[in-house]
């Protein structure tokens, strides 16, 4: 694999990685992002140098050398920024580092001028596909301009070589689309020497004020509406109507928390949390719920499994690449009484919760970062025409479905187990 990272000039493999949101604020993607440049670097010893909009506070160091590009903060997500383009500085820039390949990670100015430079420079142009835009607008009131934004993603995913999509019902959509790209696979993965039920404590949650012989309901993530915030309130409402009195722990932080807390008066918010203190937070929970529907993956869902939680989600495509409704999770329609109502069956029956955590915390020993992170350098070897295992392309009509009793089980990457 390391030989893969080396050109033909004997000089370590250059790669120039375009973001929107590299390291100023922490989501999944740049987390992701960033875990990918630290396994070039470090495991394979590529050179990576990464572009996107900065700021004076980031949120941690970045992996790889950053260049900052202009770019303007996005008027209803002022925690986010917009890059503007590729300055003449800055393609001076990219053109002295003489990259191999480039990568993108953001369908918008930056990255549009990214890959244009890239067929300038002949050089292959592989994307990798973090979030589906356009499901974002109905937040905003900005439902109708949904069609013209999914045209948009098209049309830039279709000028690139390659397209990394997180789960096989994305990839079949981009297929489906007909685009000229390659489509692959790359799903995420789970640090299971800190995400683990190891982690629960007792004490930490006492010291939150929960009653240790209540099971205790968690949300995780970024607390801006499009995760669901309105259907997760509303169902802890109704669970509180039933007489339930659910215990609710909330981790993370957003331009929405203040909204999530008046209408969660009697939930604990821990704030963000990163590292052993996340880990410890969120195995000292039992029930997980993730009322989202926007999620291309959902690395917080593998958390949380991986944490040894009972999973409570909608079900969405993301969702139905990680877990089986009724064997490793609950999967609900997307309404707050279809979600009180597994959270109702969970809270009262300690046995069936605890199955539901053994068999999610065993299906999340399939995602291991190195074995996925290796699968992207396979990409990258594969679009600079070089021996890869990775050889087929994505052909969902080739790969076979396995049946289980209830249904018909969706194909999965090659790599991992079929559910």
């Amino acid at each position: 694999m390391k030989a893969l990272m080396y050109t033909d000039r004997e000089r370590p493999l250059r790669i120039a990685l375009f973001s929107g949101n590299y390291n100023y604020t922490i989501d999944g993607a740049n987390k992701s992002l960033n875990r990918l440049v630290g396994h070039l670097l470090r495991t394979l010893g590529a050179e990576v140098r990464v572009y996107s909009p900065t700021s004076p506070r980031p949120a941690f160091a970045p992996e790889g050398d950053l260049v900052s590009v202009p770019s303007v903060k996005i008027p209803f997500r002022a925690d986010y920024r917009l890059a503007l383009g590729l300055p003449r500085s800055v393609r001076r820039d990219v053109e002295a580092f003489a990259p191999d390949l480039i990568h993108l990670s953001a369908p918008d100015f930056l990255g549009g001028a990214a890959q244009r430079l890239g067929r300038d420079l002949k050089i292959p142009v592989v994307a990798s596909l973090h979030t589906l835009f356009d499901t974002y607008l109905d937040y905003y009131g900005l439902g109708r301009l949904r069609p013209l934004v999914r045209r948009n993603l098209w049309k830039f995913y279709g000028g690139c070589d390659y397209v990394l999509a997180p789960t096989t019902a994305i990839a079949e959509e981009l297929k489906a689309q007909n685009l000229p790209a390659q489509v692959r696979i790359w799903a995420r993965g789970v640090d299971p020497e800190l995400f683990n039920p190891a982690r629960r404590d007792d004490a930490w949650r006492l010291a939150q004020g929960f009653d240790p012989n209540r099971p205790v309901i968690v949300f995780l993530g970024r607390l801006v509406m499009e995760k669901g915030l309105g259907a997760f309130a509303e169902t802890i409402q109704r669970l509180e109507d039933a007489g339930r009195a659910p215990q609710v722990l909330v981790i993370g932080d957003g331009p929405a928390r203040a909204w999530f807390e008046e209408r969660l008066p009697r939930a604990v918010f821990a704030g963000f949390l990163s590292g052993e203190t996340l880990a410890k937070a969120l195995a000292s929970g039992d029930i997980f719920l993730n009322p989202s529907t926007t999620e291309t993956f959902g690395n917080v869902n593998l958390e949380a499994m991986a944490s040894g939680l009972a999973m409570v989600c909608a079900e969405a495509p993301n969702t139905r690449a990680l877990l089986r409704h009724g064997r490793n999770a609950l999967l609900c329609a997307d309404q707050p009484e279809a979600y009180a109502e597994a959270l109702s069956q969970l809270l009262l029956d300690g046995e069936e919760r605890r199955r539901l955590a053994l068999e999610a915390l065993e299906r999340s020993a399939a995602y291991r970062w190195t074995e996925i992170l290796d699968e992207v350098v396979e990409v990258y070897a594969e679009a600079l025409g070089r021996p890869s295992k990775v050889s087929e392309p994505f052909a969902p009509e080739a790969r076979p479905l396995v049946r289980r009793q209830g249904g018909a089980a969706e194909p999965q990457p090659a790599s991992l187990p079929v559910l």
